[in-house]
């Protein structure tokens, strides 16, 4: 399949070469940042209308909302290089409104849409084993799903209206910033009151608060590896999300609302481009006690 990948990122490089290693031809924009082993993969086009003449499906990964909608109807953008019958997919964890309106823009030029945010991080875009919500109608879904399950392998039609996927990513990354508060706090109380954080993590990780949280961020906190699976600052974005339409809908979200703090002061520390597990280190400054030493550099 012709496939047009725009945005190759920290998970959108390692997905676009799991489509490419199953046989599948891609075409990327031009970009500077564009690395060598990229270059020497993909076809290179001029620009985002180029890549969507070239493509019978585009699949966009780019950082938030804004950006999404630049790279479908900004001057030189996807929208321009559409013809009837040709696929959007938008994998980017962006707002679900715009979705939805976004979605009936590319249909009212004859092709289908669909909104797929991911959950799974860097180790899940490598490994291919990405957790995929999608939002739009079940042909499309069909149509796509080949192509979903080289990228991922818990793969879900939420709702067929375009948005169904957002609101469920937005859903995903208030449990996965809840779940890392509750982590980074049991790991500064344990090792405020003397016991050994990475026995602690183990022991917890036989009984009923084990998660992944607690196996890969718990062991982040531990080993301090705080360079970006996902960085605080996405993570920020979608708690915006997430505090924007409960404002709209008329729901309290309060611990999402401390989760977005956390990540606030670690913004306010220089650490907007932390990996996410790095809230650990907003709780271990308000306890005067860090969970282990930071490594020497």
């Amino acid at each position: 399949m012709q496939i047009g990948f725009i945005g190759l990122g920290i998970m959108g490089k390692p997905m676009a070469f799991n489509l490419k290693q199953a046989g599948h031809a891609l075409t990327v924009p031009e970009r500077k940042s564009l690395d060598a082993e990229s270059r020497a993969a993909f076809t290179v086009a001029a620009d985002a209308r180029a890549v969507a003449q070239a493509s019978e499906v585009i699949i966009l990964m780019v950082p938030d909302t804004p950006d999404v909608e630049a790279v479908l109807f900004g001057p030189g953008g996807v929208a321009e290089g559409l013809s009837p019958g040709k696929l959007v997919i938008d994998m980017s964890s962006i707002s679900p409104t715009a979705t939805k309106a976004f979605a009936a823009r590319i249909n009212a030029l004859g092709c289908d849409y669909l909104d797929a945010p991911v959950s799974g991080g860097e180790v899940g875009a490598k490994q291919a084993t990405l957790t995929i919500m999608v939002g739009g109608p079940q042909k499309a879904f069909d149509r796509a799903l080949p192509l979903f399950q080289l990228m991922g392998k818990n793969i879900t039609l939420v709702g067929e209206q375009n948005g169904a996927g957002q609101t469920c990513k937005v859903a995903n990354q208030i449990i996965v910033a809840l779940n890392i508060e509750a982590v980074a706090e049991a790991l500064v109380f344990a090792v405020k009151a003397g016991a050994d954080p990475a026995k602690v993590r183990q022991a917890l990780m036989g009984g009923f608060a084990a998660s992944r949280i607690l196996e890969v961020h718990g062991e982040r906190m531990i080993k301090r590896t705080f360079q970006p699976g996902f960085r605080i600052a996405l993570h920020q974005k979608d708690l915006n999300l997430a505090l924007q339409a409960a404002k709209d809908l008329g729901v309290a979200l309060p611990n999402t609302a401390s989760a977005q703090q956390l990540f606030s002061a670690c913004a306010a520390a220089g650490g907007d481009g932390w990996d996410h597990s790095g809230m650990v280190r907003a709780l271990e400054s308000m306890a005067a006690q860090k969970v282990a030493p930071d490594q020497e550099r």
